[in-house]
């Protein structure tokens, strides 16, 4: 009788150990997830910033650009494509979209002298820039919590886990397209 307590207690101990050890797993992927969750809060909100201060930016040009509607088209596109985006995934590409078209609006403002000596554009194109960098670093921030949550979860016994509670792989923010890997030409 008492070889089977032994024998209970030591199942029952294993069992308790084994529930804890799951627990602890959900824990560290709930952990994941919400860190992945305030990377890409975090990069929305500099993209917001960027978001606002390019009307600034597209009205400080166009008293000077006359001849460049269609640059000052695309960046106004792009912009209500971000404004559109319903899921991250399409938030990512169309800001991949303004940020090549921002580029091609600065390569373009270039040619212009007063453009460039202007006080508020420079201002604004300072704190475009800052706003730019800002964003680079915390994508990398968010990527490389994606790539820690993405193979937490597929590794095992971890993906056992996270299949039996619908944790899913998350989206990395990548360049969207060829155009965007390749720096704005400047044109005189």
């Amino acid at each position: 009788m008492s070889a089977i307590l032994v024998f209970l207690a030591v199942v029952f101990v294993f069992l308790l150990l084994i529930v804890f050890w799951m627990i602890g797993m959900y824990n560290r992927l709930v952990q994941l997830r919400n860190q992945v969750d305030q990377m890409w809060a975090n990069i929305d909100v500099l993209l917001k910033r960027r978001f606002d201060l390019i009307p600034n930016l597209v009205e400080t040009v166009k008293g000077y650009m006359k001849h460049e509607r269609e640059t000052l088209e695309a960046v106004t596109r792009a912009r209500a494509a971000v404004a559109q985006a319903g899921t991250p995934e399409q938030r990512m590409q169309a800001e991949g979209m303004l940020g090549a078209a921002l580029g091609r609006l600065l390569a373009v403002a270039e040619a212009y002298p007063d453009l460039k000596a202007n006080q508020n554009f420079l201002q604004l194109q300072g704190e475009l820039t800052n706003t730019e960098n800002q964003i680079a670093s915390a994508r990398s921030r968010y990527n490389q919590a994606v790539q820690i949550y993405n193979t937490s979860i597929q590794m095992f016994p971890a993906n056992l886990m996270a299949g039996m509670f619908g944790f899913q792989p998350r989206p990395y923010f990548e360049v969207a397209g060829e155009e965007e890997r390749q720096a704005p030409r400047v044109q005189f």
